[in-house]
């Protein structure tokens, strides 16, 4: 394991998006070369068990995270905004801002990981985003749902999908070959759509994990640096 910045480690912290403060979960080893910040799924939270050990496989190869609430719990009590792509893009974007501002994330690349709806949202924002993303990772995500967004991403994007989510996996790879980017879909044998299946998750983390590495990684130095 690398050594946490002091204080640094799994803070908790107040995102502050504008209109709103979302709690979250700041985690950056002084050795992080990248910080990914992920956009949970509709009906989900900062506390989802499957992005958390997504989370904890990242920390342990070097790569910081932050995870947050992407609405407040009053928000959360009308269905429509658990499914209002645009509003969680914004939201998501916001936090890039605040994140890139904070003094431990100076020279640090920023990378998006999405479940579900939440991949949209991180597809969306990536598109956006006057910051230049390092890298996206969708898990089980709806890609689709990002509409035109989808050709205007630049950051290099890894698609993972159950082989047995059928229909999701024939939206991504609908939404694979309007990519405009470096970009992969990786099908994980025998899984569902939440990855409950023995060895599915830890697969997604492991191909996560080195997606994030390639792309959040030291960037090489150009001539005279």
């Amino acid at each position: 394991m690398t050594r946490p910045v002091a204080g640094a480690l799994g803070d908790p912290v107040l995102v502050e998006t504008g209109r709103v403060a979302l709690p979250g979960d700041l985690t950056i080893s002084e050795a992080a070369t990248g910080i990914v910040i992920f956009a949970h799924g509709s009906g989900s939270s900062r506390r989802s068990p499957r992005n958390r050990f997504v989370a904890d496989v990242l920390n342990e190869g070097g790569i910081g995270t932050l995870l947050f609430d992407l609405l407040t719990q009053a928000e959360e009590g009308d269905r429509r905004n658990v499914f209002d792509i645009p509003l969680l893009a914004e939201r998501l974007l916001a936090a890039t801002r605040w994140l890139a501002a904070r003094p431990e994330a100076a020279g640090r690349a920023i990378g998006y990981f999405g479940a579900s709806t939440g991949a949209a949202a991180a597809l969306i924002a990536a598109a956006r985003s006057e910051l230049a993303l390092g890298a996206v990772v969708s898990r089980g995500g709806r890609p689709d749902l990002a509409g035109e967004w989808l050709a205007k991403v630049r950051a290099p994007t890894l698609l993972i999908v159950g082989g047995r989510d059928y229909e999701v996996l024939e939206l991504n790879r609908a939404a694979h070959e309007k990519l405009n980017c470096p970009k992969q879909l990786e099908i994980v044998p025998g899984a569902t759509h939440l990855f409950e299946e023995r060895g599915a998750l830890e697969a997604v983390a492991a191909s996560a994990s080195s997606w994030f590495r390639r792309y959040l990684g030291p960037r090489p130095s150009g001539p005279g640096e």
